[in-house]
């Protein structure tokens, strides 16, 4: 992730991806996951930060907010990284306004979340990027402790928490999160930061049954028509063309 001056590259990084994996719907990373229990907490021996106890999903929260995940103080925090990792301007809209909030919500409220399909009996030690996720944490509770952790870094280092940065601050934490240089206290960085922006560019992109993507808005900024594989007959009429016709969803054929 960079920084303000590349707003309109990190877009067209955007357009890019969208344009190969729009279709999906649910996270990509629960597909090649096995069952299993989280350990646990603090028997994560592999790494030097020792794991909390995972904080409540029954965090105080309003019963009209939406949410069955996050807090208020949790949706004020995604809603600001959201629109850092995908700022809103004239060619699409922001993160928080595609609706990527509700999406990773819903998430990690979820089977996902609860790592339903995640092997966790360890052992957990160091692993390399090849071997993938390696923490004893469900996705739910990564993100949950990441997010704590983020804020305290930003209130350390800059002495507010990160909703109440500007754009461009708030920027410059997210790539010292995301490049290993902040100091969490209890997760990595790195992981928790891929993480957080792989739920992000799926409920951007994803059919918007499922939260995100809402009025379809990503699917039209790129082109791409929606759920319908065969376009055969319009094929000729818009061949290295964005596709104008309209956009359908999982809902439009429910």
């Amino acid at each position: 992730m960079s920084g303000e001056d590349h707003r309109v590259d990190r877009r067209g990084f955007l357009k890019v991806v969208g344009a190969t994996g729009a279709a999906a719907g649910v996270s990509a990373t629960s597909t090649a996951m096995a069952q299993g229990s989280p350990p646990a907490a603090g028997e994560h021996a592999g790494h030097d930060h020792a794991m909390p106890t995972p904080a409540s999903a029954g965090a105080a929260r309003s019963a009209l907010d939406g949410f069955v995940f996050f807090n208020p103080d949790e949706v004020s925090f995604v809603k600001a990284a959201l629109d850092t990792l995908v700022p809103p301007d004239p060619t699409g809209p922001g993160g928080s306004e595609a609706g990527c909030a509700t999406y990773m919500d819903r998430q990690l409220g979820g089977a996902f979340g609860r790592g339903a399909r995640l092997y966790m009996q360890g052992p957990f030690a160091e692993g390399t990027p090849q071997q993938g996720y390696q923490l004893p944490l469900a996705p739910a509770d990564l993100i949950r402790i990441g997010i704590a952790d983020v804020d305290a870094y930003a209130m350390a280092t800059r002495k507010k928490g990160l909703r109440d940065l500007d754009a461009t601050t708030r920027a410059a934490v997210l790539t010292e999160v995301e490049q290993g240089k902040a100091q969490l206290a209890h997760v990595p960085g790195p992981v928790w930061f891929n993480q957080f922006l792989a739920l992000t560019m799926e409920g951007y992109f994803g059919d918007p049954i499922y939260g995100g993507n809402k009025d379809k808005a990503a699917w039209k900024m790129i082109g791409f028509p929606g759920v319908p594989a065969m376009y055969v007959n319009m094929i000729e009429e818009f061949r290295n063309k964005p596709y104008t016709g309209e956009t359908q969803s999982i809902q439009d054929f429910a």
